[in-house]
């Protein structure tokens, strides 16, 4: 198991190499504390179940469970001393952003709960937003309540450590750090990372794919495809429309690249001399079978990913309209069933989406021929 995080090790790895000292020390340190992260987010991961079972409401911190239980948009457990009493008249977030204070210690001191006027503190609102943003993609489009689909509060801590160059999900909560100053800015810049992140908590509590190989890539590639979609409806944009990028705007002007990956072109978010060129691949023809441990990502995850994410992005603008009213209805069903082996690998996968496209848009029809298609252009599957 692996800390899932915005940045890849790969990259991190390059900049650990930078002529800068204080830039190669803080992607040591990124590094270093990526790792630290592997047991915590295991032991937080195995506490959480499939869909319909109890969640992950131990985790919560009193106050939070207690103030969300008193508004009845948070289902506690059944063994709960006090049950959930009455429905809310509609699905909303129970979002507290946290400032770690450029510590480590988790989650830090509380900033900003739900409802609260926004504060001068950028990040803060950032985080609040992106929160809320993704919460709504869920609510709205998919009926689904919070992470969990029974109202888990959503916590989040900002300036996290000190020249910290990621964002990751630790199977509790979101936590970003403000980036070196020098290749990176703040990681709460961008809409799509904290949808990103937060999509591996909802897989987290649904298919539960393993961290590893092609299911490991699928894990990445789903959260970069709802992360997308947040980012798309937040701007009002059609599939057609979209960038496609993830993390447009994390690099500062030093870097020659636009974002962390493109799903529209893997392979091309940046090359620049000192992060490498983008090693992601766009069809199987790119695959890279490596070994499935720590120091070659389990995998490969976030390099491989960039074939799913072109299918998904060729899927998408090839069915028109709204990503998350086409292609997103049907990974979103997908991911959710139950019926999604958690380490699929991606013929699994793409065959899973074929069927049901058929399922909700119609057997054969426009959609289910667009998403066979996209795993064919990809070469996930044969014509």
């Amino acid at each position: 198991m692996s800390s899932c995080q915005i940045v890849p090790p790969h990259l991190l790895r390059r900049l650990a190499e930078a002529g800068d000292p204080d830039v190669a020390r803080a992607a040591r340190h990124t590094l270093e504390a990526s790792l630290l992260q592997v047991g915590r987010r295991a032991v937080r991961s195995a506490q959480a179940t499939s869909e319909g079972g109890k969640g992950a409401a131990g985790l919560i911190p009193p106050q939070l469970r207690e103030r969300a239980e008193r508004s009845g948009d948070y289902e506690l457990p059944a063994e709960a001393v006090r049950p959930r009493t009455g429905a809310p008249a509609g699905l909303q977030p129970q979002r507290t952003i946290y400032d770690a204070g450029h510590t480590t210690d988790l989650p830090g001191t509380e900033r900003r709960g739900e409802g609260d006027p926004a504060t001068s503190d950028e990040s803060v609102n950032e985080a609040y937003d992106g929160l809320g943003d993704t919460f709504a993609l869920y609510a709205d489009i998919y009926d689904r309540n919070s992470l969990d689909g029974k109202g888990l509060p959503l916590l989040a801590s900002v300036h996290y450590d000190r020249n910290y160059d990621n964002a990751y999900w630790d199977g509790e909560q979101m936590v970003f750090g403000d980036g070196d100053g020098v290749y990176f800015r703040s990681f709460t810049d961008s809409v799509d990372v904290i949808g990103h992140e937060l999509t591996h908590g909802v897989t987290q509590y649904t298919a539960g794919l393993t961290y590893v190989g092609q299911s490991g890539a699928l894990n990445e590639s789903i959260s970069d495809c709802f992360g997308s979609m947040v980012k798309q409806r937040v701007g009002g944009e059609t599939a057609a429309d979209a960038d496609w990028l993830i993390g447009a705007g994390l690099f500062t002007a030093k870097v020659q690249g636009v974002a962390l990956r493109s799903m529209k072109a893997p392979g091309t978010a940046y090359d620049d001399p000192h992060l490498g060129k983008d090693p992601q691949p766009a069809t199987m023809d790119g695959y890279q079978d490596l070994p499935h441990d720590q120091a070659h990502d389990n995998g490969g995850v976030h390099i491989n990913s960039g074939i799913p994410n072109h299918a998904f992005y060729l899927a998408a603008v090839a069915i028109g309209g709204t990503s998350w009213d086409g292609a997103g209805r049907v990974w979103y069903d997908v991911l959710t069933t139950g019926n999604l082996p958690k380490d699929v690998d991606f013929a699994g996968f793409a065959e899973a989406t074929i069927k049901s496209a058929g399922a909700l848009f119609g057997a054969g029809g426009s959609q289910e021929q667009a998403i066979q298609q996209a795993w064919i252009d990809v070469k996930v599957l044969g014509s």
